[in-house]
């Protein structure tokens, strides 16, 4: 094995949705978000964490460049002899301008499962398969339940859109031959400054028109962009990691909807008394989607805690407090 700390190494991201590869000596592919250019608001966070630690990113995109080759390059070429590949893919679900319908829901499965298949493929077909290939999925592969605590072995994937679409996701990541070693991070809402849930709800709360979605008392299952992309890293580093783990703090099982939103108005020094209702939600989302906003699960990082990973902001007043600073 290679230590990633090898300054030979690269790590490439791609633009198509979330992608990350790492790749010793050469450069090659992440998936970033869909506007390319390795500009996306989770794959920047974890660039930034590989260059400090002492890897090189490239980018994957639709066109080519400095730093970056394009998706046809990696079709025609195969995958180049590389130490990882990362993928971070998939399209904005809670998009509030896009109608569920049949054709956003496409998108949103190709996006992630088309994607996924197609990487595992490239890596499943290299002469010199990478050590590692981690693929970040959600939360939602766990029914929502108000009391039920989940870990990395409990089970679920099968009771609605967004779970089956999971379990699809990381079924299309496993590599047949189990040569490389294979890493699945089920993040929780990804909190940071300059994108994801803050970058939509900053603005109405900065401006007191905030409050609780709903009834404000279904789980809130959350992680500071700093660990989700520290926990990647952290899968990359240590070759004895493998299987699931949960991208959530610490404390996220303990956190509602309502402590969130005391906690964000707090952080701001704003007031929050203007609840969101449930016929609101649904009538922008519509009812399926609005599922993933009015319920929530109580999910625990166990197998993630037991791995050796330290949390960097495992309590959300602090997590916000260094957001809105």
């Amino acid at each position: 094995t290679i230590s990633l700390s090898s300054a030979s190494k690269r790590l490439l991201k791609t633009s198509r949705k979330w992608w990350l590869h790492h790749f010793p000596g050469q450069p090659i592919q992440v998936p970033n978000n869909p506007f390319g250019g390795g500009t996306g608001f989770v794959g920047r966070a974890l660039t930034h964490l590989l260059q400090s630690h002492g890897h090189e990113v490239t980018h994957i995109s639709r066109q080519g460049g400095k730093n970056r080759i394009s998706w046809e390059e990696l079709s025609r070429l195969g995958l180049p002899q590389c130490d990882a590949v990362v993928n971070l893919a998939g399209e904005n679900v809670l998009n509030p301008f896009r109608r569920w319908g049949d054709a956003f829901c496409k998108e949103v499965i190709s996006s992630r499962v088309e994607t996924t298949k197609t990487l595992a493929k490239a890596i499943a077909d290299a002469e010199q398969p990478p050590n590692a290939w981690v693929v970040v999925t959600g939360v939602g592969y766990y029914r929502p339940s108000p009391t039920a605590e989940y870990t990395e072995d409990s089970p679920g994937g099968n009771f609605d859109f967004f779970s089956r679409l999971v379990s699809s996701w990381e079924a299309a990541a496993v590599i047949p031959d189990g040569a490389t070693r294979g890493v699945l991070v089920r993040s929780g809402v990804v909190l940071g400054r300059g994108g994801g849930a803050i970058s939509q709800m900053l603005w109405p709360f900065w401006l007191g028109l905030g409050g609780p979605i709903g009834s404000g008392h279904q789980p809130f299952p959350w992680i500071h962009i700093q660990d989700l992309a520290g926990i990647i890293c952290h899968a990359l580093e240590n070759d004895c990691l493998q299987g699931v783990f949960n991208g959530v703090s610490p404390s996220s099982a303990a956190t509602s909807n309502s402590t969130f939103t005391q906690e964000f108005a707090a952080a701001l020094g704003r007031p929050a008394l203007l609840p969101v209702p449930a016929w609101a939600v649904r009538a922008v989302f519509g009812v399926e989607r609005a599922v993933m906003l009015l319920e929530g699960q109580k999910v625990v990082p166990k197998r993630t805690l037991e791995s050796g990973y330290h949390f960097i902001f495992p309590d959300l007043s602090d997590a916000l407090k260094d957001i809105v600073a």
